[in-house]
């Protein structure tokens, strides 16, 4: 199925190519932007978000307002008509006939996808669950672009809640396009990363290691990008407090990395960077922040300047056939049809990535 409309779900949507002349333009306005000020006169950005937010919603709106436009909106489902019972569909078919461009922020895998079916603008992910945050993504790798001077050639430590961290795959399957990337991963078992991402890695050879010691791999890493234990993604107290408390970077475990490590953390940090690190010129997490605004203006500008269709399915609908992840938006919204890649005898959600064994 394609799209009339230029939609971000996943990077992949967009090509390396394109991604590199965002990151350009966020660093061109970041010099000057004013010269940027009128560029979206009269257009209005729609944001959605079900889950709570600061800096990606607070950067969007930023990033349209700078570029003269509007915002309309909600940041708690429980003030609009979502507190009725309203899906999905609706919501964003109505927000979406208000609109020139849409963000979103859902608690469900695959609900960006599922709103830009039928949506009446362009959508723009900004989080679905524990899956993808593609915006999170470009923020990175201009933060790293300006930090390093390239994308190639990099080892890139990922620490903390792998399983569940939409930056930590996202970011893994943009720096896995660059060449001569290497990849250490840093968790408990139980938060290890998914076979889907580990899938993409082994697809594009790139080098990676599985390791549990935050001290003994920080030494040969370029960067380090800590990520928090997420307690809303866990099924239960317990577990949560089992995982919290396991990497925690400090003065000390900092003190054994290379002189030019660039630490990063998509934020919010709990407990898992102690507050000395902050004053570190390695310790690049609020540059980073502050770098969501002006790609996030790059990108609003890219899609409403230059739209073109997007490819939303590759697959085909299997009627008979359910997700078997929860967390999936076609377990909520029974409406979407249920369409699938095959891949010898496994089937793979086109919304949220889960195999399924048939």
């Amino acid at each position: 199925m394609i799209s009339k409309y230029r939609h971000l779900i996943d990077l992949n949507d967009f090509s390396v190519s394109e991604w590199d002349s965002i990151i350009s333009l966020a660093k061109e306005i970041k010099k000057n932007p004013a010269l940027y000020s009128h560029r979206c006169d009269g257009k209005i950005m729609g944001t959605l978000f079900y889950e709570p937010s600061t800096r990606t919603q607070m950067s969007f709106q930023t990033a349209m307002l700078r570029l003269g436009g509007s915002i309309i909106g909600f940041d708690n489902p429980e003030t609009s008509s979502v507190a009725k019972g309203e899906n999905l569909k609706d919501t964003t078919k109505i927000v979406s006939s208000y609109a020139d461009i849409m963000v979103m922020r859902h608690p469900l895998e695959g609900s960006a996808k599922a709103a830009a079916l039928t949506s009446d603008c362009p959508i723009v992910n900004a989080g679905d669950g524990g899956h993808l945050h593609p915006t999170q993504t470009l923020t990175d790798l201009l933060t790293l672009s300006e930090q390093k001077g390239t994308l190639s050639g990099l080892t890139v430590g990922l620490c903390g809640d792998l399983m569940n961290g939409r930056t930590v795959h996202s970011l893994l399957k943009a720096l896995s396009c660059y060449k001569n990337n290497k990849f250490v991963l840093i968790s408990t078992p139980e938060l290890r990363l998914p076979s889907y991402i580990k899938d993409i890695l082994n697809a594009s050879s790139c080098s990676f290691c599985e390791v549990d010691s935050l001290e003994d791999a920080i030494p040969e890493l370029d960067v380090l990008y800590m990520t928090r234990i997420q307690k809303e993604r866990f099924s239960s107290e317990e577990e949560y407090n089992a995982q919290k408390d396991v990497y925690v970077l400090d003065r000390n475990k900092l003190m054994k990395g290379k002189h030019d490590l660039v630490v990063l953390h998509p934020l919010p940090r709990v407990d898992e960077i102690s507050i000395d690190v902050d004053e570190d010129p390695r310790a690049l997490y609020f540059v980073q922040a502050k770098n969501g605004v002006y790609v996030r203006m790059a990108l609003i500008l890219t899609i409403l300047e230059n739209p073109s269709p997007t490819k939303l399915f590759d697959g085909k609908v299997h009627a008979g056939v359910c997700c078997r992840n929860k967390k999936c938006i076609t377990n909520r919204e029974k409406y979407l049809p249920k369409s699938f890649w095959g891949m010898g005898d496994t089937l793979v959600c086109e919304y949220c990535d889960e195999r399924i064994l048939l």
